[in-house]
């Protein structure tokens, strides 16, 4: 029966968090999220659907004090013909997500005999996150019901970010329950007939990463933007205390309005943002730059990334004398979000999220449905959105003139062009993003299994190589993969063509930002991790996730200040340029034939209590960084956190500061290039350093071939 005949019973599975129709609780714990607000948006705009006969949305019953009586409600209408349905589970009070495993199967059976009592079964059964996933598959097989997933969050991708957080594998287990969540993923996997993402990049590097990874079974689909929140300027803004708040900032409030919204990460790029605005006269006359970054009451009380961030605006400004041109507020509260989109779109300014990387990009569509064109970096879901909705230009965000031509691009195309590209973001954001549009294409992904005119045959499922790297392959950036671009691409087409079991780092001693730069501009795909400033900071993919622990773990007596006073006056030393320095990185120019050599620089180090790494390479440049930094030791902690043994990792330099990279039980190979001498002494640190006759990455694949280092891989499918 085709489903013009019959309205669809949807069965949504929501277990976790405190979900009702009305004033929903986000952020009041890490269980009651945007998970929340989509679910019982999905299930309201589902039940408003002419097509659908009827929706419920099962998530757990909560009897606690400590929470609103709405949570004990068994039935809860959000519509005619959509209802919130609690069930049982784990006895009444309230607990976290991961507490709730044990229970599982009894919220599987309670629900099974709900959904038996009902005038008929649903005809399709769709869960979120891991638990419902759990929960869905027993549905599904038992009752023989298609099921639809999405995860939201994955384990694989949590446990990494733990990991560099600095959580131990077995507090992971202990606290989080993490094998048991990853298993309960792979297996709603195995069975779920279509999982439904927000992203094609969500799709290739986060569900890419499990055994029952099949692309042929998932499909993208944006989430809905709220448009009642979210739209045009009504003409009143100007009287929302937040235009008070901005104009206290600006010596033209009337000006239009370059608004950046994002947490402080430094992810989000916004300190490159500022120095754009500041190397750019033209642009600082055409209009104020506004950044709302997170909120504060002292900044020495956040952590220590968000410091840096802050540090960095407030120096920028400082530097460029932007005062009066730029707005910095300590405070918003959430509700005021969308009167700024309106406020700048009201100005006729335009919005911009400069991130590094940036997976989906919500606030672009919130701002488009504002009325406000955008721009914004060129990676991952911003391609799309202006891809679909023809409202503002992608940047280089690592390219300051680039980034102040394409908002002086938007702000001084003249009012018509600029209504236009408002108007697009408008029915874009309508067609694409709304959560009309989003409904449509999800009855569109769900009525051929609830007619059966779609059936999915079992996939076997294999041990997925690209899962379990067998080996590491890691390479200074500049020495070895730069120099000679003829050489570069036949060693990333080889290492391309076995990415199934060797995983690729490079270690740079550039910031992350101009290492970022020069990947991009020769070519050079993201590495699955990136070690920067000499080893002092490590980033992994695929968002460049920052290894906090790392930061913790190097920063044990590391002190700069009293460093740059020690070495301050000496001869041939001057302090390269601020940007050249960083949090664990104090460098110089040295000049080797006046200079005091390393030892000596070493002693009066130690004679004020400092226990560093001092390294010299190039014959010019000398960096002092943290005693327990350096490429080779962030390379070793990597390597145990991904169980690599160091006898499988190549590891390729060229010049000193590669050397403990290369000494020790890793394989090595120095190329041949003009700093190799450097190197020379580890001609006698042992048999697994290789010294290649060949330059830069023609080197490396020369002593892939000594070791036959691809070939001995033992993965396999």
């Amino acid at each position: 029966m085709s489903t013009e005949q019959h309205q669809p019973y949807i069965v949504l599975i929501s277990i976790h968090g405190l979900i009702r129709g009305q004033n929903l609780e986000l952020g009041r714990d890490a269980d009651t999220g945007g998970q929340t607000k989509y679910v019982v948006e999905l299930a309201r705009a589902l039940g408003e659907q002419a097509s659908v006969g009827r929706v419920d949305l099962l998530t757990r019953r909560v009897v606690d004090a400590s929470v609103h009586k709405d949570y004990a409600q068994t039935f809860e209408a959000l519509s005619a013909k959509a209802q919130i349905v609690r069930i049982e589970c784990g006895g009444d009070g309230y607990l976290p997500k991961e507490e709730l495993w044990d229970c599982l199967d009894s919220f599987a059976d309670s629900a099974i005999e709900y959904l038996k009592q009902q005038p008929r079964l649903p005809d399709i059964l769709h869960s979120h996150y891991a638990d419902a996933g759990y929960v869905g598959v027993r549905l599904s097989n038992l009752l023989g019901i298609p099921l639809v997933h999405t995860g939201h969050s994955l384990g694989r991708s949590k446990r990494r970010q733990l990991l560099a957080a600095g959580h131990s594998k077995a507090a992971l287990e202990t606290r989080y329950n993490i094998t048991q969540r990853i298993e309960a993923e792979e297996t709603t996997l195995g069975v779920a007939e279509r999982v439904i993402t927000s992203t094609q990049q969500e799709v290739q590097e986060q569900y890419g990463l499990y055994n029952h990874y099949q692309p042929e079974h998932m499909r993208v689909i944006p989430p809905g933007t709220d448009l009642q929140q979210f739209h045009p300027p009504t003409g009143d803004e100007a009287s929302h205390p937040m235009a008070a708040e901005l104009a206290r900032f600006l010596a033209n409030p009337h000006k239009p309005m370059i608004l950046a919204l994002s947490r402080p990460d430094p992810r989000k790029n916004i300190a490159e943002l500022v120095c754009a605005y500041g190397e750019s006269p033209e642009l600082q006359q055409q209009a104020n730059l506004i950044i709302i970054a997170g909120n504060r009451d002292d900044i020495r009380d956040l952590d220590t990334g968000a410091q840096e961030v802050l540090n960095d605006i407030l120096l920028t400004v400082d530097q460029y004398d932007l005062y009066g041109k730029v707005a910095y507020p300590k405070h918003h509260q959430s509700s005021d979000v969308s009167a700024l989109y309106r406020l700048a779109a009201l100005s006729k300014g335009v919005f911009v999220n400069p991130a590094l990387t940036e997976p989906f990009g919500l606030t672009l569509i919130e701002a488009a449905a504002s009325g406000l064109p955008i721009v914004a970096t060129d990676d991952g879901g911003p391609t799309d959105i202006i891809g679909n909705c023809h409202n503002g230009y992608l940047i280089n965000p690592l390219d300051r003139a680039d980034i102040a031509a394409k908002l002086l691009q938007v702000l001084t195309c003249g009012s018509a062009a600029w209504e236009t590209l408002a108007d697009n973001g408008l029915q874009g954001v309508q067609h694409y993003y709304s959560w009309q549009a989003h409904v449509e294409k999800y009855l569109q992904v769900v009525h051929p299994l609830i007619d059966r005119t779609e059936t999915i045959a079992p996939v076997p499922v294999k041990r997925r190589q690209q899962l379990h790297h067998d080996r590491a392959l890691f390479s200074d950036l500049d020495q070895n993969l730069l120099g000679k671009p003829e050489a570069l691409q036949p060693f990333l087409t080889a290492l391309q063509a076995n990415r199934s079991c060797v995983l690729f780092g490079i270690a740079t001693g550039r910031r992350l930002d101009s290492a970022l730069q020069a990947m991009k501009k020769h070519g050079i795909p993201q590495p699955d991790v990136l070690i920067t400033s000499l080893g002092t900071e490590i980033y992994y993919a695929p968002n460049l996730l920052p290894d906090t622990a790392w930061e913790r773990h190097i920063d044990h007596l590391w002190n700069p200040r009293i460093i740059r006073r020690v070495l301050e006056g000496l001869p041939g030393l001057k302090l390269q340029p601020k940007s050249e320095q960083s949090r664990f990185k104090v460098s110089y120019y040295i000049d080797p034939q006046i200079a005091p050599d390393i030892q000596h620089l070493n002693s009066l180090l130690h004679q004020e209590g400092q226990a560093v790494n001092v390294l010299q390479s190039f014959g010019q440049f000398l960096d002092i960084i943290p005693v327990r930094a350096s490429k080779g030791l962030a390379l070793r902690w990597f390597a145990d956190r991904r169980d690599i043994p160091l006898e499988r990792i190549l590891a390729a330099g060229g010049s000193g500061a590669d050397a403990d990279m290369m000494r020790g039980n890793t394989l090595s190979v120095v190329v041949a290039n003009r700093h190799h001498e450097e190197l020379s002494e580890l001609v006698h640190e042992g048999v697994n350093i290789f010294f290649a006759t060949q330059q830069y990455a023609e080197g490396i694949l020369e002593a892939i071939e000594h070791y036959d280092f691809f070939q001995t891989c033992e993965v396999t499918a």
